[in-house]
């Protein structure tokens, strides 16, 4: 898949087929993606939790939050929820400031995810005093971004934004509607 047609598939998907799993290996390499990515003064602060079994997944999708524009949406039913995740931390026994790494780490990771046949969604709010309860994370740990994976069951649509409306929204098919700004609107110097 060229890297255009693969940027345009990788969407942010909330709806999976649950009983599709990631391998193990299949996430590791994932991580190895993210690990050859760029790192602000190449620290790489980051590490990683790998989670793929049922009961795992099923103990930390209650600290994750979904679709904030979705507002009579709680989040993925049973049976459509992710069947992995990657909780991205910064270790703060190397650094203090992970500038945006994180952000890097999860979209290589997405965009991997995406070329195995996958998909996503890099989730950032989450209660994190629960989930570092629930998992028993040391100190020198903080949690930075989760990224939810699986086979996603949802059609997501791109379209352009219309009057300055860019949140995002499902219609009575479920199908994901997407706005994005145009590139004349974004490139100001065209």
């Amino acid at each position: 898949m060229k890297i255009y047609e693969l940027v345009r598939k990788n969407r942010s998907y909330r709806r999976f087929n649950e009983s599709v799993r990631l391998g193990y290996d299949e996430l590791i390499a994932l991580v190895d993606l993210a690990r050859h990515s760029a790192s602000g003064t190449n620290r790489q602060a980051l590490k990683y939790l790998l989670y793929n079994r049922v009961e795992d997944c099923n103990r930390i999708y209650p600290y994750t939050r979904w679709a904030g524009f979705l507002k009579d949406w709680d989040g993925p039913e049973e049976g459509e929820r992710p069947s992995a995740y990657i909780i991205i931390l910064g270790d703060k026994s190397i650094a203090d400031n992970y500038f945006v790494d994180h952000g890097i780490a999860a979209q290589s990771i997405l965009l991997g995810a995406t070329e195995m046949g996958y998909g996503g969604c890099m989730i950032a709010s989450v209660d994190r005093k629960g989930l570092i309860n629930e998992i028993g994370l040391p100190e020198q740990f903080e949690i930075l971004l989760i990224v939810a994976l699986g086979k996603p069951v949802e059609k997501v649509v791109i379209e352009d934004i219309k009057d300055n409306k860019y949140e995002y929204w499902r219609d009575k098919n479920k199908v994901h509607h997407v706005p994005k700004r145009t590139l004349e609107e974004l490139i100001i110097n065209l």
